[in-house]
C-alpha cells in the first residue's frame, strides 16, 4: 500500500481530494477571507476554489454558484480561475454601519452532487471618512464675569469609521483666552469643552472667533473644522448646573407614551431670575429625538411620547440645556444616554432565493430547488430561528448555515401522477412566547421538449407584383408544436444566406412571433424574378428544437419601363436623323428602320411601331411596319410631295396602361442625279437644315482615296491590337444572351441584363436611335438581314463587305 502510494501521485492526489470532499461534506466548514472597504472592481479575493478543493474544471458542469445573504453581487467569483473578486463597490458605513465586526457571507453551492460551503468575508475599515461637525459654526455666550478655568461644552465631532479611524483628537486655533480640554467619558461620549484662560473684557472685545479642528486616527489623517463664535455678556455670570454631566438610562422598546425616563435636576448660585432654571433640549438635538421625548420645562422631566423600536434605534444621545432667566440668560448642560432594551415583538422572516422552478420530472435526488433564508430582527433567544417543512416528502429541508436552508429533492418525481406541490415552510423564533412565520412554495413538475415545430407544407410558392410598397405583407408561414407551455412557444426567423451581393435580410424579414414575411424595399422583376429563401421556426423550450420551410417567391413583371431607342451605327443624335430619298424609288422602298428595346417582359415588351400624323403630312408616302419598324414608302414620289418629310415614329408597347417613346426622321427628297447610294446621318442640331450637294466628279476621287487609306488604316490598326492587346471583357461588361425575333408579329426582345449590350471601344453608347439607309442593297434592307450585318466594335471593327463596295455612302459622309 506504501509503495502504491509513492509511486501513483495521481492516486494520491486524488485520495486528498476525497478525504477533503468528506470533510466538507459531513461538516459545515467555514472559509474566511478579509478585504479593505473601497475596493476596486477586480480585487483579488481569495483563491475560493482552490481551498475548498475543487477543481477548476468541475466548476461549471458542476453548477458552482455563490449566494449571498442579502442578494447582492458586492462579491463574484470567476469561473475560469476560480478566484473569488470585488464585483461592486463595497462602503463598509454603509453595509454594517457603526458595527465592530463587518462580514458578507456567503453561500457556495455545489451539484453534481449538491454540497454547500460556508464563506466569511471580513471587510475592514479604511479612513475614508472625516470627521463631521453638526454645524458650520457654533456659537457661545461668555460672560465676562466668569473665572478663569471656566468651562464651556462644545458639540464634538462625529466620524462614520470605526476603531482607530474613528479615534478623534481635538485642537483649537491660537488664541489668548481660550484652551480646549476633552475628556472621554466613554466610547458613545467624548466630553469637548472650551476653558477659560483669563478673565474676558467686553469692552476690549465683544467676540472672538475661534476654530476648533476634529483629526481622526487615520493614516494618513482626515480632518473636520467648526467655527466657534464666542460672544462675551455682561452680569449673569453664573450657568447653572446639573448634579451630573451624563445620566444613563434603560427602558423597554414598546413602552407606552407619558413613561417617565428621566427628572433631572439643576442649580444655579445666582439669586432671583438669574436663578430661575427652565429646562429645553439643546437645539442641536436631531428630529428624530424631538419626536420620540419630550421635556417639562419646569421639572424637567423626560417622557415617551412615540414608540421606541430597538430593531430601529436602540441608543438615544440626548444633550438637555438648562437655561437661567438672567440677562442676558446662562445655560448649563449634561447628557442623558437612553438605552433601549429588547423585547420579542419581531416574527422571523423568511426569504426565498435562487429558485429553480419549475423541476423537470428527471431531476435527481439532492436537486436543489430553492435557497431559504430566515431573519429575525430581535437579538439573543428572541432572535434565534428554526425552520420545518410541510409536507416533507417528496423534499426536505437541509440546514446549511446559521438560518440558511436548502430545499432539495429527497425522492423521484412523478409528473403524471403529482404535476404540482404546495410547500409550506415554517420559521420559529426562539421568544417566549414564540412568534413564527410561513412561506409557500409552488413546485411544479414539467415536461421534456421532444417535439419540434412543424410546417404543413415542406416548401411554398408565393407570387408578388414589382414594385411593391416597402414593408407591404406577402406572406404568413406557421408551424404548429405538439409540446405544452413554452416547449409550445414558437418564434421565426429568416435563413441568412447571400443575395448576389445582398443579404437576404435587406429583402425581406419575418415577424418573430406572427410568422409574417414583409417585403422591405420594393421588388423589380427586371433585378430578380426569383428569390428562394428558408424561414426556420423554433420553439422555447432547452435545449430548443426547430424546422425550416422553403419560400419561393416570384416577383411578378409590371408594365413599368418604358421601350428605349438603340444607339445608331453611324452619326446621329438624340432622337432625330435625317435621310436623303431620290424621287425616283418606287412604292415599298425601306427608307430607315427604327429598332427599340423594353427592359419589361411578355407583353409588357412587346412592341408596336405608329407614323404619328404631323402638320403638312396628311398625304405621307411614307408607312412604317407596325411591328417591324421599317420605314417605306407607300406609293411612288412625284412633283407635288414636300421636298422635306418630318416623320414622328410612335414606339409603343403592349402593357396597361401603354408606355411609349418618339423617335424624329426628317427626309429629304432630291433628284435621282444628285442623291448619294447611301443615307447619312446627321446630328439633331443639323435638323431643319436641307444637304447641300456638292459636285460628285469633284470629290468621287478624293473620297474613294480617303476611305481607302482609312480602311487599310483600321486594318492595321484593328491586326496591332489583336496580337498586343491581352483578351478582356467588352466595355459593357458580360452580358447575358437574349432572344430577339422579327417575324409578321414584330420584335421580341428581353430586358437589358438579359440581352447582349452594344458596345462600343471608345466609352459608353451613344444614341438611342438605329435607322437603316434606303441605298443599301437588298440584304441589308430587310429587317432580319439588317440585323445580322450591324456595325459593332468589341475589341475591334466588324464591317459588311457589301458596305466597303458603296462608296457613294462614305463620299457623303466625308
Amino acid at each position: 500500500m506504501v509503495c502504491s502510494w509513492q509511486r501513483n501521485p495521481g492516486s494520491r492526489r486524488s485520495l486528498l481530494s476525497l478525504l477533503l470532499l468528506a470533510f466538507w461534506e459531513a461538516g459545515s466548514g467555514q472559509l474566511h477571507y478579509s478585504i479593505p472597504e473601497e475596493a476596486k472592481h477586480g480585487t483579488f479575493v481569495g483563491r475560493i476554489a482552490q481551498d475548498l478543493g475543487l477543481e477548476l474544471v468541475e466548476l461549471v458542469p458542476r453548477l458552482f454558484r455563490v449566494v449571498s445573504k442579502g442578494g447582492g453581487d458586492l462579491l463574484e467569483v470567476n469561473l475560469q480561475n476560480g478566484i473569488l473578486f470585488v464585483n461592486s463597490r463595497i462602503d463598509r458605513e454603509e453595509l454594517c454601519g457603526r458595527s465592530a465586526e463587518c462580514s458578507i457571507h456567503l453561500e457556495v453551492i455545489v451539484d453534481r452532487p449538491l454540497q454547500v460551503f460556508h464563506v466569511e468575508v471580513e471587510v475592514k475599515d479604511i479612513n475614508d471618512n472625516p470627521p463631521l461637525f453638526p454645524l458650520k459654526e457654533q456659537k457661545l455666550f461668555v460672560s465676562e464675569s466668569r473665572m478663569p478655568d471656566s468651562r464651556f461644552p462644545l458639540e464634538g465631532a462625529s466620524d462614520a469609521d470605526i476603531g482607530a479611524n474613528a479615534v478623534l483628537t481635538y485642537s483649537l486655533s491660537s488664541n489668548d483666552y481660550f484652551t480646549l480640554d476633552v475628556k472621554a467619558k466613554n466610547e458613545e461620549n467624548k466630553l469637548v469643552e472650551l476653558v477659560l484662560r483669563k478673565p474676558l473684557d467686553r469692552e476690549a472685545a465683544t467676540a472672538h472667533s475661534l476654530f476648533l479642528t476634529a483629526t481622526d486616527g487615520g493614516k494618513p489623517d482626515l480632518t473636520g473644522t467648526v467655527q466657534l463664535l464666542v460672544t462675551v455678556l455682561d452680569v449673569n455670570d453664573n450657568a447653572p448646573t446639573f448634579e451630573q454631566s451624563e445620566y444613563e438610562v434603560r427602558i423597554f422598546e414598546n413602552a407606552e407614551n407619558g413613561t417617565t425616563v428621566i427628572r433631572l435636576n439643576a442649580s444655579d448660585r445666582d439669586e432671583g431670575a438669574n436663578a430661575a432654571i427652565s429646562y429645553s433640549f439643546n437645539r442641536l438635538v436631531p428630529t428624530m429625538i424631538i419626536d420620540q421625548f419630550s421635556i417639562d420645562a419646569n421639572t424637567g422631566e423626560i417622557v415617551i411620547q412615540g414608540n421606541l423600536d430597538f430593531e430601529q434605534v436602540n441608543l438615544y444621545k440626548i444633550r438637555v440645556d438648562a437655561t437661567d432667566k438672567g440677562h442676558p440668560p446662562m445655560v448649563g448642560h449634561c447628557t442623558v444616554l437612553i438605552r433601549v432594551l429588547d423585547k420579542n415583538d419581531n416574527a422571523p422572516q423568511i426569504a426565498l432565493t435562487s429558485l429553480s422552478l419549475p423541476v423537470r420530472e428527471d431531476a435527481q435526488f439532492g436537486t436543489v430547488i430553492a435557497l431559504i433564508s430566515v431573519n429575525d430582527l430581535d437579538s439573543g433567544a428572541n432572535g434565534q430561528v428554526m425552520c420545518s417543512l410541510t409536507p416533507d416528502i417528496p423534499f426536505k429541508l437541509v440546514s446549511t448555515f446559521k438560518n440558511y436552508y436548502s430545499l432539495v429533492l429527497d425522492s423521484p418525481l412523478d409528473r403524471e401522477s403529482v404535476s404540482a406541490y404546495e410547500l409550506v415552510v415554517t420559521a420559529r423564533d426562539g421568544g417566549s412566547p414564540s412568534l413564527w412565520a410561513t412561506a409557500s412554495v409552488s413546485v411544479e413538475v414539467t415536461d421534456v421538449n421532444d417535439n419540434a415545430p412543424v410546417f404543413a407544407q415542406p416548401e411554398y410558392t408565393v407570387f408578388v407584383k414589382e414594385n411593391n410598397l416597402p414593408g407591404c405583407h406577402i406572406f404568413t408561414v406557421s408551424a404548429q408544436d405538439t409540446d405544452a407551455q413554452e416547449n409550445a412557444l414558437v418564434s421565426y426567423s429568416l435563413v441568412e444566406r447571400r443575395v448576389g451581393e445582398r443579404a437576404l435580410s435587406s429583402y425581406v424579414s419575418v415577424h418573430a412571433e406572427s410568422g409574417k414575411v414583409y417585403a422591405l424595399q420594393p421588388l423589380d422583376h427586371e433585378e430578380l424574378e426569383l428569390l428562394q429563401f428558408q424561414v426556420s421556426a423554433r420553439d422555447a423550450g432547452v435545449p430548443p428544437l426547430g424546422s425550416n420551410v422553403t419560400l419561393q417567391v416570384f416577383v411578378l413583371d409590371e408594365n413599368d419601363n418604358a421601350p428605349k431607342l438603340l444607339t445608331p451605327r453611324i452619326g446621329g443624335s438624340g432622337h432625330m436623323v435625317t435621310e436623303l430619298v431620290p424621287r425616283s424609288v418606287g412604292a415599298g422602298h425601306v427608307v430607315a428602320k427604327v429598332r427599340a428595346v423594353d427592359s419589361d417582359s411578355g407583353y409588357n415588351a412587346w412592341l408596336s411601331y405608329e407614323l404619328e400624323p404631323t402638320e403638312g403630312n396628311a398625304r405621307s408616302p411614307f408607312r412604317v411596319g407596325l411591328y417591324t419598324g421599317e420605314i417605306c414608302t407607300t406609293r411612288a414620289l412625284d412633283e407635288e410631295d414636300a421636298q422635306r418629310q418630318h416623320l414622328l415614329v410612335l414606339v409603343k408597347d403592349h402593357g396597361d396602361p401603354a408606355l411609349t417613346a418618339t423617335a424624329t426622321v426628317l427626309v429629304s427628297l432630291v433628284e435621282h442625279g444628285q442623291a448619294p447610294k447611301a443615307s447619312s446621318w446627321a446630328s439633331s442640331s443639323a435638323a431643319g437644315q436641307e444637304a447641300v450637294l456638292v459636285d460628285v466628279n469633284v470629290y468621287l476621287i478624293i473620297a474613294i482615296c480617303a476611305v481607302s487609306s482609312l480602311l487599310v488604316l483600321t486594318l492595321l490598326l484593328y491586326t496591332v491590337m489583336r496580337c498586343s492587346a491581352p483578351p478582356t471583357e467588352g466595355a459593357c461588361g458580360r452580358g447575358k444572351p437574349g432572344l430577339v425575333c422579327s417575324g409578321a408579329v414584330g420584335s421580341w426582345s428581353n430586358s437589358p441584363q438579359r440581352r447582349q449590350g452594344m458596345c462600343s471601344g471608345e466609352g459608353m453608347p451613344k444614341t438611342d436611335l438605329m435607322a437603316f439607309s434606303p441605298s443599301l442593297p437588298p440584304t441589308l434592307g430587310s429587317g432580319d438581314a439588317g440585323d445580322q450585318q450591324d456595325l459593332n466594335v468589341d475589341h475591334g471593327l466588324k464591317v459588311s463587305p457589301s458596305i466597303f463596295r458603296n462608296y457613294e455612302f462614305y463620299m457623303w459622309k466625308l
